[in-house]
């Protein structure tokens, strides 16, 4: 009971009243007495935030949470492409063309996803990675690769939930809901970063601007629940490195041009 009541606060709701509401409400003082019963119903590691947890003024403030420097170790080869996120791999695999991606019972094209044929055709052949942030996650994302920023574009209006109730009832959330697309050029061809609000709220936020992207460096973050996918250019020598269901951590490898 006390893990799907937070979820809402961090995930939010199927409607915008109500998620408006818990906005307010995990951005409020008056949320500072639910910090620390999240983090233990979650078994976050407080040790790696930045800060000690008394210290955070709301439950969105502890959420957007930075870690402390080095917590992450990130690969330094740079022909190793890393997560971009603490969070659940839930899928992976080659782009093959007019492939569509079954997340939870529901299939998406590449073409809606990112919203562009043009675009979609560079990524056919090549690979990609989905990853879940659950609430118990760290929710910034970085680079997961050197590279220059090549184009950065918003997509949707309206938020779907990306945890499975939304999948389920959502209007085909990954091609519906408000996301952010970074495209970067890299020494391997293009990888393309899409990050997915949250319900009802527009939740992503970018930090850093710069056209240098520099592989590990945190770029943004989530106010609200989330999932990240990355589509990466057809290459002859690319190899995943992880399976579907799996755990990772920023800055772990998780493909590698040999």
């Amino acid at each position: 009971m006390k893990r799907t009541l937070f979820k809402y606060f961090v995930e939010l709701t199927g409607h915008p009243v109500s998620s408006t509401l818990l906005k307010s409400i995990s951005q409020s003082p008056l949320s500072r007495p639910l910090i620390k019963p999240f983090a233990k119903a979650y078994g976050i590691n407080e040790s790696e935030a930045e800060y000690a947890i008394e210290t955070y003024g709301s439950l969105q403030a502890y959420f957007t949470r930075n870690l402390k420097q080095g917590v992450r170790n990130i690969e330094p080869a740079p022909n190793i492409l890393v997560s971009p996120v603490d969070g659940v791999l839930s899928a992976a695999g080659k782009v093959e063309k007019e492939q569509t991606f079954l997340i939870k019972d529901y299939s998406y094209s590449i073409k809606q996803i990112l919203g562009d044929e043009k675009i979609a055709k560079r990524y056919e052949n090549g690979y990609y990675c989905i990853f879940y942030l659950s609430p118990s996650h760290y929710h910034h994302f970085h680079y997961p690769i050197d590279g220059n920023l090549l184009s950065r574009y918003a997509l949707g209006t309206v938020s779907y939930p990306v945890n499975n109730l939304g999948l389920r009832l959502g209007d085909r959330p990954f091609a519906t809901n408000y996301r952010l697309i970074s495209e970067l050029e890299t020494a391997f061809g293009q990888v393309a970063i899409v990050k997915v609000g949250a319900l009802n709220v527009n939740s992503i936020h970018i930090q850093n601007h710069t056209k240098n992207c520099v592989k590990g460096e945190d770029f943004g973050y989530f106010s609200f629940g989330s999932t990240v996918i990355l589509f990466i250019e057809q290459h002859e020598s690319f190899q995943l490195l992880q399976k579907p269901a799996t755990n990772i951590m920023m800055g772990e490898s998780i493909g590698i041009w040999t």
